[in-house]
Formats: structure tokens, sequence, C-alpha cells
């Protein structure tokens, strides 16, 4: 059995910063990768960023390239993602994922677990 809990979200206005957080609880040993997604209203949902579970490794869209930073807590089974230069586009639910490989980081059905999301909204 595996949770994960997203939390950190709310309303800042556009060039503030959030960090998000996304408690993984349960089974976690066979995680991979844990990753970041968002879906705004009437759009598809789109990937944001994702990191391996043992190395490290990161991976970003090019819309938040340069602007968030995907990190993770191995001990409290915790990955976060700290969001600056907030843009109203930015504005979505934000969930957090969990897959059991390696591949194919950047696609939402190859993800195996999810978080309830957390809303983030940036007024211009």
């Amino acid at each position: 059995q595996v949770q994960l809990v997203e939390s950190g979200g709310g309303l800042v206005q556009a060039g503030g910063s959030l960090r998000l957080s996304c408690a993984a609880s349960g089974r976690t040993n066979s995680f991979a990768a844990m990753g970041w997604f968002r879906q705004a209203p009437g759009k598809e949902r789109e990937f944001v960023a994702a990191i391996t579970w043992s190395g490290g490794v990161t991976y970003y869209a090019d819309s938040p390239k340069g602007r968030f930073t995907i990190s993770r807590d191995n001990v409290k089974n915790t990955v976060f993602l700290q969001m600056s230069s907030l843009k109203p586009e930015d504005t979505a639910v934000y969930y957090c994922a969990a897959k059991n490989d390696g591949d194919f980081l950047t696609y939402y059905r190859r993800y195996d677990y999810w978080g309830q999301g957390t809303q983030v909204t940036v007024s211009s």
C-alpha cells in the first residue's frame, strides 16, 4: 500500500515563490523515480519535473526550467518542488507521482502512484 500526500499550495502574486511537498508512505522501497505534474482547467496533464530516487538525477520541462527545483529526502520519503518567479500560467493543480521503473519519466501514464493534488494559483 502506497499513499502520496501533497501540501504547500496556495495563492501568490506573480513573481512570488511556493514550496510544495509530497510525503510518501507505505511500501516505497520499489520507487525508482518521483515527479510533479500539473493540470489547469480544460488542459491536459503536463509534466513539470522528476527526480530519480537513488541517484537524484533531475529532469525539467522547458517552461519551469530555471525557475523550479525538484529535490528529495530519501530518509523521509518526501519530494519537494521549490517554485520561484511564478507566473499566472503556472496556475494549476499540482500532483506528485511515483513510479517503479526508471524509464519514461515525463509520461504521466507510466507512473504507478498519485497524490490527490494541491492547488497553486498565481495572480497577475
